[in-house]
């Protein structure tokens, strides 16, 4: 009674668990993908483990009572691990020693013989394996013309393209480039953007943007380009290579450098107290 009661009790959890973890791989979209549901495969090791476990228990219980009654009984008992090399025989279908005059060959090289042994079962099984593999891979890749490496490779970078330029639209500040940047006109923005250029701009082009060792910032002429694209790249990556501004990258987050690149823009249009003269072309923004 008691040992029937636990099988219906070890049946139940296997099947709940099974349809748990069944319902579990559902929910995602790739649920062969161990890095997107862990726990799942976690959950999976585990159940596997548990009756794996209670398989080697009733094997061993068995074994001990087996044991047990063939004491009682006076039968000799196999020597440890006999089961270990009934199984190896059988997947080697090696001969014993004793048996190996039936499958001598006839010749003899220098005392040497050579023994007609039967392809080990596990290596012909794996070769029927790869076989069988040969086959699925000619149907699917040159009968259905199925993606090959490159196919995959080539489409799964283009998805990720797309779902980078539609993550970059709603992006965080911290994440602000060169193709998604927006002129800034807030009162704070700005008001930011000034205070980070009088401590890092001032010194090169003065307070007023009227310029000094950098270019006047004022007039309507750029050596790079005007427009807050074109301003975000200069003051991220640094101006004429040799003898330009250095890049801010490293030391701005890119949010700052957002709001110095409007502020600079604001700057045009306004008149320094000593306004350098004009360098680079004029530049007006394109439709």
């Amino acid at each position: 009674m008691k040992k029937s009661f636990q099988s219906i009790i070890y049946i139940i959890f296997v099947i709940v668990t099974f349809i748990a973890l069944a319902k579990s791989f559902m929910v995602y979209e790739n649920p062969f993908d161990v890095y997107e549901n862990p726990l799942v495969w976690l959950a999976l090791i585990g159940f596997i483990l548990v009756i794996v476990l209670k398989e080697m228990v009733n094997v061993i219980a068995y074994n001990k009572a087996k044991e047990l009654q063939n004491e009682k009984d006076g039968i000799i008992p196999e020597e440890p691990n006999a089961w270990v090399k009934r199984l190896l025989k059988s997947w080697t279908k090696a001969k014993d020693v004793e048996e190996e005059e039936e499958i001598v060959l006839d010749h003899n090289y220098d005392g040497i013989r050579e023994l007609d042994n039967s392809l080990p079962p596990w290596w012909v099984y794996m070769f029927y394996a790869t076989i069988l593999f040969a086959v699925v891979y000619l149907v699917r890749f040159h009968v259905l013309d199925g993606d090959t490496q490159t196919m995959e490779y080539t489409k799964a970078v283009a998805e990720a393209k797309v779902a980078l330029k539609k993550y970059k639209q709603n992006a965080p500040e911290d994440l602000i480039t060169a193709e998604n940047v927006t002129l800034l006109t807030d009162t704070k923005d700005l008001g930011r953007g000034k205070a980070v250029f009088n401590l890092n701009c001032a010194s090169c082009h003065l307070k007023d943007g009227g310029g000094a060792i950098g270019p006047n910032l004022t007039d309507d002429y750029w050596i790079l380009g005007g427009g807050i694209k074109n301003v975000f790249t200069t003051v991220s990556n640094g101006g004429r290579d040799g003898k330009g501004m250095i890049a801010w990258n490293k030391t701005l987050k890119t949010a700052d450098i957002a709001k110095v690149s409007s502020y600079v823009i604001s700057l045009q249009g306004s008149t320094p107290a000593k306004a350098k003269a004009p360098q680079g072309e004029i530049w007006t923004e394109k439709e």
